[in-house]
């Protein structure tokens, strides 16, 4: 094993149960910083709603560390915003939001529109189709933020269990993750191999951070948030913490084609620095069939310039 990645998961890898929701309030209040959790959901009706429930049960009106709990409707066309608001939360149309930017589909544009309608100065990442999860994964990406003033970003890990109807649980979810991200991050990236779960939905960061990023507007948020924090500020401004075991809505193999397909577009727009311009480029993943046809799917390209240079950030907070 490398010797900086040796010494970084000595001092970066933390573990949920390491930190008590009680404690980190005390801690919190004492420095005047405050806790959003955004939810980007895009036709999740079926699960939101108890994500929202739980972490509004136990982390604001049980132990209140969570000072905004925020879901982004990202172009539903469900109930997810009317399940999520019965539920407890503060939701949005990413569309509606800063309407004069424009609007695109996808999960780093909703978590970029966030920022103009969130005040907190860190921000927690959950995902919205959670099955295994518990609020405990708030707790632990909040706790491993703030255990070292110099920790910037966080990337929750776990067991990605694949649950598939009809076959026996496993832990062989996070294809994605395993065949392109930690093999790309390795190659291009080697003082990154420590990270587990570059991909993982549940993260954090510190919002001076978040709002100075250049945020693609798909699936590559994770990743680009990534490289772009180690590019910036190094490894050691990185950690990450064990949330257990997570499992979600899996796709099809041949769907989580076009996530790939992004994840490779954006890390190669960082191969040579991080990217400053926005690319208004949509290109499209073209496979043939067996049966003679051709499968079609945009990929999206557009990357989102940092929140903080754009008009209406500051009034958005406000």
């Amino acid at each position: 094993m490398r010797a900086p990645t040796r010494d970084w998961l000595a001092r970066h890898s933390h573990v949920h149960g390491d930190f008590d929701a009680a404690d980190l309030v005390e801690r919190l209040e004492a420095k005047g910083e405050r806790v959003t959790v955004v939810i980007p959901a895009r036709n999740e009706a079926a699960t939101v709603g108890e994500v929202v429930t739980g972490l509004r049960h136990e982390l604001v009106e049980r132990v209140p560390l969570v000072s905004e709990l925020v879901v982004i409707d990202s172009d539903s066309d469900d109930d997810t915003s009317a399940v999520a608001a019965d539920a407890g939360a503060t939701v949005h149309r990413s569309d509606e939001i800063a309407a004069h930017l424009g609007s695109h589909p996808g999960k780093g544009e909703a978590l970029w529109k966030s920022l103009f309608v969130t005040s907190g100065d860190l921000l927690v990442f959950v995902d919205a189709d959670l099955t295994e999860w518990g609020p405990h994964f708030v707790t632990g990406l909040v706790g491993a933020l703030t255990a070292d003033p110099a920790t910037m970003l966080v990337k929750g890990w776990y067991d990605r269990v694949l649950d598939v109807p009809g076959q026996s649980p496993s832990t062989e979810g996070g294809r994605v993750t395993e065949l392109v991200a930690r093999p790309v991050l390795d190659l291009w990236w080697p003082d990154l191999a420590g990270v587990v779960q570059p991909l993982a939905g549940e993260w954090a960061a510190r919002r001076a951070l978040m709002e100075s990023l250049t945020v693609p507007t798909g699936y590559g948020v994770e990743i680009a948030s990534l490289i772009d924090t180690h590019r910036r500020l190094g490894l050691g401004a990185i950690a990450q913490v064990d949330l257990g075991a997570r499992a979600h809505r899996h796709q099809k193999d041949h769907d989580l084609a076009v996530m790939a397909a992004e994840l490779l577009a954006v890390v190669h727009a960082r191969r040579d620095g991080e990217p400053r311009e926005v690319e208004v480029v949509a290109d499209e993943l073209e496979q043939f069939t067996r049966d003679g046809g051709w499968r079609t799917r945009p990929v999206p390209l557009v990357q989102r310039p940092p929140a903080v240079t754009q008009t209406g950030y500051s009034e958005g907070l406000a």
